[in-house]
């Protein structure tokens, strides 16, 4: 008999269910899947109380970039609530100032009307260069930006902006942690998964080839079968 787990997802900015469909749907035979919205609020700690209040008792954790920001929040509120670990595309680290003023300048953009989700100019940051005109990615992520919206969007870049650096905190960690990452990942490069990784006693830490930063989405056969390896 497999061992079923209750399994929560993370997206990440700009991004919804439709990030993790293929997981959700290959990993049903051994678990309980939870897709969380993280579009309501816009501090970090607001959305991880957010999931907890809506989670199971006891579940495996998955986040991906802002999700993967959530996650780490949650191991700081409730880490006897999450059984097993998944950073993906994601960073311990807060903003840089060059980070931070680009977030607060999309954030203008989209407060004076100009919002357009993720544009195709955009792209080449999220996805790798021989995925731009695949419409099961590319179209898949221009229609998440459009579903989320420019308000939750403003909710989330605030959040992003808000967030704490979270590298030392890393070092509590003591679960079955899983650090993936796409190595053409531009906006949280393998380097900083391997900063993660060396501070998690005991993580895997798992490259994606061909893949930039949402490997659930690019690289989705790739990225369920180490995910049911690291439910196994």
């Amino acid at each position: 008999m497999t061992q079923s787990h209750n399994l929560v997802l993370l997206p990440g900015l700009l991004c919804d269910a439709a990030l993790w469909r293929h997981q959700v749907e290959t990993l049903k035979d051994i678990a309980t899947v939870m897709v969380a919205d993280l579009t309501q609020d816009s501090t970090i700690p607001a959305m991880a109380e957010r999931v907890l209040d809506s989670a199971p008792g006891t579940f495996a954790l998955a986040g991906l970039s802002m999700g993967g920001y959530v996650a780490q929040e949650i191991m700081r509120q409730a880490p006897e609530r999450v059984e097993r670990l998944a950073l993906i595309d994601t960073n311990a680290r807060a903003d840089n100032e060059e980070q931070a003023k680009a977030r607060r300048d999309l954030i203008k953009l989209a407060e004076i009307g100009t919002f357009k989700g993720v544009t195709p100019r955009l792209l080449p940051s999220l996805i790798h260069p021989t995925r731009m005109e695949d419409p099961t990615v590319a179209g898949v992520v221009m229609e998440m930006a459009e579903r989320v919206g420019q308000e939750a969007f403003t909710r989330q870049q605030e959040a992003i902006l808000g967030r704490k650096d979270g590298r030392e905190d890393l070092e509590a960690i003591r679960i079955p942690t899983l650090v993936l990452c796409g190595r053409q990942d531009l906006l949280c490069p393998v380097k900083v998964h391997e900063e993660m990784h060396v501070r998690i006693t005991g993580s895997k830490l798992v490259v994606v080839e061909d893949c930039g930063h949402l490997a659930p989405l690019e690289r989705p056969y790739a990225t369920s079968a180490v995910l049911r390896y690291w439910l196994a």
